[in-house]
């Protein structure tokens, strides 16, 4: 074996702590994931489907491990395999303080996160009103067009009928009428 040859046993020992630390994002078990970073660990590892530690951490609603995650310098704009950014699945999945930090953090707010799709788009058409209201004050562009050439602006105007008529739609049902 040559000098700094990595054996099967260290590789295999690698490959069990990059699943730990991925494992440890989706849960939010912050220390150990940032000790891990801190002793050499990158902290833009991804998954086999380009997930980042970030990606991972902000998709599953752990705030703090996000956090801790940008000041360790992970990039807030990384992809997965599917074009996705972490603030596109944060508008997907609605959580406001998240989408706020990655803001902070100079997230790409109009990002393309496949086929055109930007965040605002992801949280009109999920019915994230507080992410929309969120990204339209941050000044998300709602001109933008989609690849199937609906534009951001369209997205959320439909979004808000859809939701208007549900509303009326559940009022009538519980007054019996």
């Amino acid at each position: 074996m040559t000098k700094g040859a990595v054996t099967e046993s260290e590789e295999r020992r690698y490959a069990e702590l990059q699943a730990l630390a991925l494992d440890l994002a989706r849960r939010g078990e912050t220390e150990m994931l940032v000790e891990m970073v801190a002793h050499g660990l990158p902290v833009n590892l991804s998954d086999a489907r380009g997930n980042s530690l970030l990606m991972l951490a902000s998709y599953n609603g752990n705030l703090e491990t996000a956090r801790r995650l940008l000041d360790r310098g992970a990039d807030v704009d990384r992809r997965n395999d599917r074009g996705q950014t972490p603030l596109g699945g944060v508008a997907f999945k609605g959580d406001v303080p998240l989408a706020e930090l990655l803001l902070e953090r100079g997230a790409d707010i109009d990002a393309d996160n496949g086929a055109g799709v930007t965040p605002i788009m992801y949280a009109a058409v999920f019915g994230r009103t507080s992410i929309v209201g969120l990204l339209q004050r941050k000044g998300a562009a709602l001109g933008r067009r989609s690849r199937l050439g609906l534009s951001a602006g369209t997205v959320v105007r439909w979004t808000r009928w859809v939701g208007a008529l549900r509303r009326l739609f559940h009022s009538r049902r519980s007054s019996g009428g």
